[in-house]
């Protein structure tokens, strides 16, 4: 006798979910179950949990709350789902992303497939040198404030699916866990960051909530948006006030507010913008955009408005690296272990923030460079006290062997004295 399901899910698809989950690796959820523990009995997972999707019968679990460090010194709450939940979520999204993605706005960047920050930066920078105004948004609590309805509205415009919808609401209702309390939140409203359906149901809300509307209404201005990070470029400061207004008043509408010192007017002061005004840089995807001195082809120096790494997230990496708690004791671990340690952020950092004026983002690693001098003044003996002869010892070794730690191969010398 043949199963019959009142959903139609099938079992390939659950299967590839896994395989995409598995690949974007992630910690457990609170009940603690690893990828590695989740694959140690895999077919029985997946099959319990296609069996329960397929039935109507799944329930998210709660979502497990933790607190982030932000690059301005400040915490975000992030929501980690279990393993199984992510893989259910996966599902969902693989249903719904091919028929909502050719529906996006060109200047939306977050969280889309073949999109990227780099992307967003690029034209943010351009758009820059065109128009003298930006409108820096911020919006407050964006994912604590997302309204269910408006959500689910979005949702039902372009799925019809039934089984689609039911998670996708059950997800929005799911209970959030920290340590072993339940949070309070507001009925009706929030969605946990942090989870894999969460990206793309933002990403559809502020589709109608803000670049659909902004096109259809406000002609004549530029924006682009990476999730709920967006600029407006404008030509001239009363049309920028103008649309800030008309920008605040929309997001009401949808339930959510800017943030009243954080969202800001902008003048993109160059050589060939002579003004003043109290604001002359925002950030904008952990670069700071600001009026900073250039040379031309010709070798002429002068000041463009350009992005490069903010101060924020330079701190940050300081930080990474401090927490890497390299030894500065005799006994401590060897250069190769180092690199092991120290290699993988710094080619992260290079690959993000050099991408843009990159020399700022270069100088930021000779941080990496006074650690390495301080270990191994710890380390060696005949070193100990002597900066400058530690720093020319390593340089030595940078010489021979410049391939051994990635920022000796990015920095044309590695710091030293």
């Amino acid at each position: 006798m043949t199963e019959t399901k009142p959903f139609t899910i099938s079992k390939q698809l659950v299967y590839q979910a896994w395989l995409r989950v598995k690949a974007n690796k992630g910690s457990a959820g609170f009940d603690d179950q690893s990828l590695t523990d989740f694959e140690a009995n895999l077919g029985r997972n997946l099959y319990k949990l296609w069996n329960r999707m397929s039935s109507g019968s799944y329930f998210p679990p709660p979502v497990m709350r933790v607190e982030i460090q932000k690059k301005d010194g400040g915490t975000r709450p992030l929501g980690v789902p279990t393993v199984a939940d992510r893989v259910a979520q996966t599902v969902v999204k693989m249903i719904v992303e091919p028929v909502v993605e050719p529906v996006f706005h060109e200047n939306s960047y977050g969280y889309r497939p073949n999109r990227s920050a780099h992307q967003a930066l690029a034209v943010a920078r351009e758009r820059c040198w065109h128009r003298d105004w930006v409108i820096d948004l911020d919006i407050k609590g964006f994912f604590d404030n997302l309204d269910h309805q408006l959500v689910m509205r979005a949702v039902e415009h372009h799925i019809k699916d039934r089984w689609v919808l039911l998670y996708i609401k059950r997800w929005l209702e799911a209970p959030v866990i920290d340590g072993s309390e339940v949070v309070e939140k507001e009925e009706g409203k929030g969605s946990p960051q942090g989870g894999v359906i969460s990206p793309l149901l933002a990403n559809l809300f502020m589709h109608y909530a803000f670049d659909h509307w902004l096109a259809r209404n406000i002609s004549g201005v530029w924006f682009e948006r990476y999730a709920d990070d967006a600029l407006i470029h404008c030509r001239t400061k009363e049309e920028a006030e103008l649309v800030l207004n008309a920008v605040r008043d929309r997001l009401l509408e949808c339930g959510l507010t800017l943030h009243p010192t954080k969202t800001k007017l902008v003048y993109c002061k160059d050589d060939n913008r002579q003004g003043e005004h109290e604001n002359m840089a925002f950030d904008f995807l952990s670069y700071t955009f600001r009026p900073r001195l250039i040379r031309n082809r010709y070798g002429k120096f002068f000041v463009s408005f350009l992005p490069a790494v903010s101060k924020a997230a330079i701190q940050d990496f300081r930080n990474k690296i401090r927490g890497l708690e390299i030894p500065t004791k005799k006994r401590g671990c060897s250069l190769l272990e180092i690199a092991r340690k120290i290699n993988p952020r710094v080619r992260g950092w290079i690959d993000y923030f050099g991408k843009f004026y990159r020399s700022t983002a270069k100088n930021a690693l000779y941080y990496v460079e006074d650690t390495l001098v301080r270990w191994a003044m710890g380390k060696y003996k005949k070193l100990k006290g002597r900066k400058a002869k530690a720093g020319r010892w390593l340089a030595s070794i940078a010489k021979r062997v410049p391939m051994f730690m990635v920022h000796w191969r990015i920095c044309q010398k590695p710091a030293v004295g």
